[in-house]
This record gives C-alpha cells, sequence and structure tokens, in this order.
C-alpha cells in the first residue's frame, strides 16, 4: 500500500516580545512589545476566552474598508502609539509599522523554520541562499547572521527600504547581501538563463500581487511554474527548498503536490503541513500559514 504523506503542525518557540492574547468572532488579539492590537483573522471563527474587557483595553484597532481585503482599510487609535518601534527576536532586531492592510511588518510564524534554516546553513561555508516575495526581510537576514550569502527579491520598494532599516538596526551592515526590486518571475527566468544557482531557496508569494512595472501575480495560476523554476536554479548539492503561502482557500497537501511534482526523479524529502500561533491562555491553536518543505536527501531534516 502507497504510504501517504503526513500534514505537521509547526509553532514557533515562545517570543519574549510578541504573544497571541486570545483569538476570536474573526478577530486576534495580539501584543507586539509594549503595545496591544486587534486586527482582523477570518480563521477565528470560535468565541473568544477572553472576555469583552480584555480586547476593550487594547491601543489599537484595524477596520477593513468594504473594498476587502485588497483594498486599504484604518487603524483605530485607542492610545497614542509611535509611527514605529522596535522589537528583538533571536538576535536580529526589526522595526513594527501599521500599515493600511493590517500588517505590522513582522510574522512571528515564520520563526517556526529557522531552527530547521539555522541547521541546513550551518553545514556549509558561506551559503547561497535566494529569498523570493522577501517582504520586510526578516528570514533573510536570519538566514544572513547564519552565515549565508543571501539575494532579497520583492517587487515593493517601500518594503526593501523597510528591510534594508531592519538589517541595520540588526547590526548587520558588513554581511553580503543584495536587495532587489524586481518582479520575481522575470528575476527567476533571467538568474536561469544566467547559469545562477543557489544552494537554498525560500519563497512566500501572496495570493495576488503586482511587480514594479504592473506585472500580475496570481498564486494558483502561477505558483506551480515558479516552483518548478526554482528548482532550476538549485545548486548541485543543495541544501533545500522552503514555500510558504497565506491562501484560506487551499490546502498544505497543495503546496506538498506542488513541490513533489517539481522535485520528480530528485532524491530528498518533502513535507508539509500548517504554521500555526498558539494562544497564550489556551490550548488553542490559530492557523497562520501553509507550507512545504524539500530537503536533500544527503542531508535530510524535516522542517
Amino acid at each position: 500500500m502507497k504510504q501517504l504523506p503526513e500534514l505537521h503542525l509547526l509553532t514557533p518557540p515562545p517570543w519574549s516580545e510578541y504573544t497571541l492574547l486570545a483569538t476570536g468572532q474573526g478577530m486576534k488579539l495580539e501584543r507586539f512589545g509594549p503595545y496591544t492590537l486587534i486586527r482582523p483573522e477570518t480563521q477565528a471563527i470560535w468565541p473568544s476566552t477572553l472576555p469583552a474587557s480584555a480586547w476593550q483595553q487594547a491601543d489599537a484597532s484595524f477596520e477593513k474598508s468594504r473594498g476587502g481585503d485588497e483594498s486599504p482599510g484604518s487603524w483605530m487609535f485607542h492610545r497614542s502609539l509611535p509611527e514605529q518601534w522596535q522589537l528583538h527576536h533571536d538576535n536580529l532586531a526589526f522595526w513594527v509599522r501599521l500599515t493600511p492592510f493590517r500588517h505590522t511588518g513582522v510574522f512571528p510564524e515564520h520563526c517556526a523554520h529557522w531552527p530547521w534554516l539555522k541547521r541546513q546553513m550551518t553545514t556549509r561555508r558561506e551559503p547561497t541562499c535566494l529569498v523570493l516575495f522577501g517582504y520586510t526581510g526578516l528570514s533573510s537576514l536570519y538566514a544572513l547572521s547564519c552565515g549565508a550569502r543571501v539575494t532579497h527579491v520583492d517587487a515593493s520598494k517601500p518594503a526593501l527600504r523597510w528591510a534594508q532599516d531592519n538589517q541595520q538596526l540588526s547590526g548587520l551592515m558588513d554581511r553580503p547581501i543584495r536587495w532587489l526590486v524586481d518582479d520575481v518571475g522575470k528575476f527567476v527566468a533571467r538568474e536561469i538563463r544566467r547559469g545562477s544557482r543557489y544552494d537554498l531557496i525560500l519563497l512566500d508569494p501572496p495570493v495576488f500581487g503586482r511587480g514594479p512595472k504592473g506585472e500580475i501575480w496570481r498564486l494558483h495560476e502561477q505558483m506551480s511554474h515558479l516552483v518548478a523554476q526554482c528548482v532550476q536554479l538549485l545548486s548541485e548539492r543543495p541544501l533545500g527548498l522552503l514555500l510558504s503561502a497565506y491562501a484560506t482557500n487551499m490546502s498544505a497537501l497543495t503546496l506538498y503536490n506542488v513541490l513533489t511534482s517539481a522535485f520528480d526523479g530528485r532524491l530528498g524529502t518533502t513535507s508539509a503541513g500548517e504554521l500555526t500561533l498558539a494562544e497564550a491562555q489556551s490550548s488553542r491553536l490559530l492557523p497562520a500559514a501553509l507550507y512545504a518543505c524539500w530537503s536533500p536527501s544527503f542531508h535530510p531534516h524535516e522542517c
């Protein structure tokens, strides 16, 4: 009988400066350093474990626009907050900012993969790492701190400047990293033609996006082709490929199938599942993202 793939739940280790305080009624209550925020969370359809009075003490809350998630919303401030403030985790320092699309520039769930990244990268002197859709650069900077030579690609100039600010704040200005504002699909195609190779590739594509020249990205239409192209960019002795996605109408099994198809014929191990965040005062896990990860057979570490 053919063995079925196993799907895993990964939760990052606790942060001292971030806490998921509560979830419920389509919202989540979080602490980012000294400030507490309420943000929409479409998957939190259950009742909250905290009373309404605890939610009412939040410093700011985000309200969606009538145009949905792809339209900017607005923050309602219940107390005075700075335009930005610092957080620290695992030897990195980075800025928190409140954006019109409810994001803060910080995705704590991704830290669940950092032990795997560190294990893979410390087996080789200055491995090359390509980060696609790198946003504010926390995974790029973590790879940099582990000794990698990093290429970070994102279509947004403001996000890239934010990532560079985080690099300076983390004291990593002397480390080798290329910051590129580019359309990911066009960049990958050029790198294939150039014969470029990378030891490890990280992808965190959005459901929908636009390149710097208006190029359209749609996850369901383009992800499989992009992953297949990324496999071509891996070095002769690769360290792995990690794919994550925020898509509520997609399964982790979908990402698993995309990776196993792209790596057909190559020896290695593929794992997949969900990234989760744990509520502080309950055993409840909040689904945060999907992931799939491929590791080579000569260095198999499950993500």
